[in-house]
């Protein structure tokens, strides 16, 4: 057995150890949060979704069928193109979500009673509760 002396300060041993689900949430800050997100997205984001789709739907011409490594290359590009743009609305989709959940949240413990009781069980649970970002609606735009 460790001396009381040599084991460090007593606040520090239990360094390491943390139980996420007793760890309180908090409401107001998560609130605003969600308010500038959505606006953030909404002001500075979803204005330029037309232009990007616009540039990501450009198709190239096709080269000669006798250019195997260019038809490659294009076929990959348009891959890669594909998933950019999907990601560049399920980026838009997605934080709109997360700023609903939040304020969903907000809404659901706004009260000091209340407040003691949300947790971070409770954010998970609302998160969890998202559509899955597969799912045909999800790659839609927002704006």
């Amino acid at each position: 057995m460790i001396p009381d002396e040599d084991r460090g300060p007593a606040w520090l041993r239990d360094y390491g150890y943390t139980d996420f689900g007793q760890i309180e949430a908090d409401i107001d800050a998560m609130e605003q949060f969600a308010s500038k997100l959505s606006a953030t997205v909404e002001d500075n984001y979803a204005p330029h979704l037309s232009t990007v789709t616009e540039a990501m739907s450009t198709r190239l011409p096709d080269p000669p069928s006798e250019f195997i490594e260019l038809l490659t290359f294009l076929s990959a590009h348009r891959d890669v193109a594909d998933v950019a743009h999907q990601n560049v609305y399920n980026y838009a989709n997605g934080t709109q979500d997360f700023a609903v959940v939040a304020q969903d949240i907000g809404k659901r413990y706004s009260g000091s009673d209340a407040f003691a009781q949300a947790s971070v069980k409770d954010v998970d649970r609302a998160f969890n509760n998202l559509p899955s970002m597969d799912s045909p609606s999800a790659t839609e735009g927002n704006g």
